[in-house]
């Protein structure tokens, strides 16, 4: 990879007065380095990400930033502007603006370069040599950390040693060393001397997480380490992404003086938390009400109370209910623990499902009855690598059962509920019990290892507990439960429901058409989707699905397909009524609408929810009353349009495809027409600045946080 940031692209006279032409401005110099393919349309994903959340920090610093399809490899440019532009940091506009540019795709490419940037900028001595550069040249080998910054005058700085790192390192003044020594103090160790120790700052740990995206996980920490710093607390974030996640320092965790979760999955290896003041919320209240959180993880821990004993194995509560808030209800907590199963099941899904797709559009649905592959395989046959892909895939489905059951066990009582969830959940599969048994042998496995996590046991015995007693007793109780109690009776009823669905015929299917399509596109890939998605990948992930599930599964691709399509019509036909980033977005939607990626409405929905949700919903269900109505059939959980080929009655499927899109469409330009027209006749009586799609400025805020 090439170096992040050369002379080229530092601009130390940035003449731009706003940050859309402070942007373009660098940007131009990343398309004439080769790192950016297309200038607008990287413009326009920059400000789809500005739109989010305003990335100004105070001390006079902008940090305009995304990922884009446009960018060849991670890139940063610097520009210094004497004007000062304003990116919505709350102590007023900056000076020095840094350009960040990640591939599509390259998450840890781009938070690897948010948060070394980030550790930089609260170092004062980096900032001044920035301000103070003379050269392109010297800037970009600041940034770089080729060349030191000179420590400002009369700070501790002058007192660091050759071989010491700059607090870009990561140390600065908010990090525990004193924030104003006095000038002749030559080392730490002179404190002593004076009359009173600096006071070390509040330090908190934080974990945030969300089920599907990238989004609201990194809101949530950005959200929080903004906030700690206002409040002059020590705050570290662990973001749990689906990029993956490096896990705090033990003993950045052990000299914590209060722990923050803001999550709506598990937090994973929660146990190195305990002991610990504890404020668990869910990831919204993460970004929509961060100082709130810090403030109630400051007063716990001055009354000393703790979250679960250091012990895991005895006494430890569920990952998702430690110390919740009183709000979080037993319906709340139950819905966390299924949608941490879901969102570990979901990619067994796609992979397994998607692989059986391709074995059936090249082998015919024959292949299904094919020998083993290692058995009998030809190199030069394309039906041994039909029949290859098809076993691979069925291999992959195999797991789905039983990793929902395990990661609902998890979810409940951390590490020690995956054993039995994951041997209650091939119960399951073993006794038919399908989908509707791993949900019930999860949740018993949950219910067990908290039962027998209550019990006090000697002190010798905690070594063993979680490793050896708990697994073997709470394994046991499951495996009797499910084998000779609760299993047979939950295998009839996923029977009874199976034939249920296939007979389902008239009214009754085109009302359930119109359910799945309203849940689909309520939230836009958010826990209802998931609940419908999974609903319907559960029907087919079994050897031989029947003609209901296969109908379930093509109404629910289909009307997860609507919201973008529908979003990318309305941009096209009607782009007066958008805003210019809103009419890029829309030719993104074209792609991921037609690829089964219901997330590409959000950016829509999240400056005009009141418009796009409700137009989205009617389309979803018009799709999925028609899908049902025409019998369309489908084998794979994923595809969009690319797995037509596997659908049954693919040109009706289509139809009702493009029905839902235009219904949607014409609601959305309907409703935005409406919009205009009541901005016309009453502007300025709302009291507030509008916002792209319609609402106020302070609503879409509140909007974007949601």
């Amino acid at each position: 990879m090439s170096e992040l940031i050369t002379a080229d692209l530092v601009d130390l006279d940035l003449s731009a007065d706003t940050k859309e032409a402070a942007a373009r401005s660098l940007a131009e110099r990343m398309v004439a380095a080769g790192r950016v393919t297309d200038l607008d349309g990287f413009l326009a994903d920059v400000a789809a990400r500005e739109k989010q959340m305003p990335t100004g920090l105070d001390g006079g610093i902008g940090i305009p930033h995304c990922r884009s399809a446009h960018v060849t490899e991670p890139t940063l440019a610097f520009g210094r502007s004497a004007a000062r532009i304003d990116f919505g940091a709350a102590d007023g506009p900056a000076d020095l603006i840094f350009l960040i540019a990640a591939p599509a795709g390259a998450d840890s490419d781009h938070l690897t370069i948010l948060s070394s940037l980030a550790r930089q900028l609260m170092n004062a001595d980096f900032t001044d040599a920035l301000r103070s550069a003379d050269r392109p040249e010297q800037a970009a080998a600041l940034i770089r950390g080729e060349e030191r910054s000179a420590p400002a005058a009369g700070g501790t700085g002058a007192e660091r040693s050759e071989g010491e790192e700059p607090a870009a390192a990561g140390e600065s003044a908010a990090a525990g060393e004193p924030a104003a020594a006095e000038p002749g103090a030559a080392e730490p160790a002179a404190a002593e001397a004076t009359d009173s120790e600096p006071v070390a700052p509040f330090r908190i740990v934080a974990v945030t997480s969300c089920p599907t995206g990238i989004a609201h996980t990194y809101m949530a920490a950005e959200s929080l380490e903004n906030a700690g710093r206002e409040a002059g607390v020590e705050l570290v974030v662990e973001t749990q992404g689906s990029a993956g996640f490096d896990k705090l320092p033990a003993a950045t965790i052990a000299a914590a003086d209060a722990v923050i979760f803001a999550h709506d999955v598990e937090v994973r290896d929660k146990a190195r938390f305990a002991g610990k003041p504890t404020v668990d919320v869910g990831v919204k209240a993460g970004i929509n009400r961060p100082a709130e959180l810090i403030a109630e993880a400051r007063g716990k821990a001055a009354r000393g109370e703790v979250g679960a004993p250091a012990d895991g194995a005895a006494g430890g509560s569920a990952p998702m209910d430690e110390d919740g808030p009183a709000g979080d209800g037993f319906g709340t907590r139950l819905r966390k623990w299924l949608m941490t199963g879901v969102s570990y099941m979901v990619p067994f899904v796609a992979a397994g499902g998607l692989l059986i797709a391709l074995a059936f559009a090249i082998g015919g649905y024959e292949i299904a009855s094919a020998k083993s592959v290692a058995d009998h395989f030809v190199w030069a046959e394309s039906s041994s690598w039909a029949a290859l892909l098809f076993q691979i895939g069925s291999a992959a489905f195999t797991f789905l059962v039983p990793v929902l059951a395990g990661y609902i066990a998890y979810g409940m009582a951390d590490r020690p509920g995956l054993v039995p969830g994951f041997v209650g959940g091939y119960i399951a599969t073993t006794i038919k019990a399908g989908f509707l048994g791993g949900l019930v042998a999860g949740l018993i496995a949950g219910a067990v290892v908290m039962g027998i996590q209550r019990f006090k046991v000697p002190a010798a015995l905690r070594g063993i507990m979680p490793v050896v007693v708990i697994p073997l007793i709470s394994s046991a109780i499951v495996g009797v439960l499910m084998f000779v109690v609760i299993g047979k009776p939950i295998a009839s009823a996923q029977e009874a429901m199976t034939d249920w669905l296939n007979g389902l015929s008239g009214a009754n299917a085109i009302g359930l058409g119109v359910l799945l399509g309203l849940m689909m596109c309520f939230d836009l890939g958010g826990p209802v989707n998931k609940v419908a998605y999974a609903f319907a990948t559960g029907g087919i992930a079994v050897s031989d699905p029947s003609t209901g599930s296969l109908k379930i599964m093509a109404a629910v691709m289909a009307a997860g397909m609507v919201p973008p399509l529908a979003l990318a019509l309305a941009t096209t036909v009607r782009g007066r009524l958008f805003t210019k980033t809103e009419r890029e977005n829309g030719k993104a939607a074209w792609v991921l609408g037609a690829s089964f990626i219901t997330e590409g409405a959000i950016p829509f929905a999240a400056a005009d929810p009141l418009r796009v949700i409700p137009s989205s919903m009617v389309g979803g269900a018009v799709t999925g009353a028609l899908s049902m109505a025409f019998g369309c059939t489908l084998r794979a959980p994923h595809g969009g349009i690319f797995v037509v080929p596997l659908i049954g009655q693919p040109f009706l499927y289509l139809l009702a495809i493009v029905a839902g899109t235009v219904v949607s469409a014409g609601l959305v330009v309907f409703l935005k027409g409406l919009r205009k027209t009541a901005e016309a006749e009453g502007t300025g009586q709302t009291g507030g600045k509008a916002a792209p799609g319609g609402t106020t400025e302070d609503e879409s805020k509140v909007a974007v946080a949601a």
